[in-house]
């Protein structure tokens, strides 16, 4: 069942780190039918202020680790999120060869976060 919601775009200045980065937080997170949140929802479905949280961690992590992300943004966001949240991979597991541990621990300062389903049907962290 999709969820009927205003329509929400991604601003102009968004990247496809951000892409990457909400991508894979409605793939790895769960509904509370255990479904994963892609299957029948998508960045539209964000309620604004989740939308801009995840914006504002993404500029912040981004700026502060440009030089070892840029060459793989969408691959970064979505690790970004993976490690954030302690997954089973992430920047650790061998894709960021030379800049692996030192993006972990920059994930490490951010909380884990937990997507849920709002009764309005928007998705909140």
């Amino acid at each position: 069942m999709k969820l009927t919601v205003p329509v929400m775009t991604m601003p102009p200045q968004s990247d496809s780190f951000t892409w990457g980065y909400i991508d894979c937080a409605l793939w790895s997170s769960l509904d509370d039918a255990g479904v994963p949140l892609d299957t029948n929802c998508g960045a539209t479905d964000l309620a604004p202020e989740t939308l801009e949280s995840m914006k504002a961690d993404c500029a912040a992590f981004k700026e502060q680790y440009w030089e070892f992300i840029c060459g793989d943004l969408s691959g970064a966001g979505h690790d970004c999120w993976l490690t954030r949240n302690h997954h089973g991979c992430g920047f650790w597991d061998g894709d960021w060869p030379e800049a692996g541990d030192r993006l972990t621990e920059g994930c490490e300062a951010y909380p884990e976060v937990t997507l849920y389903v709002g009764d309005d049907g928007l998705i909140y962290a």
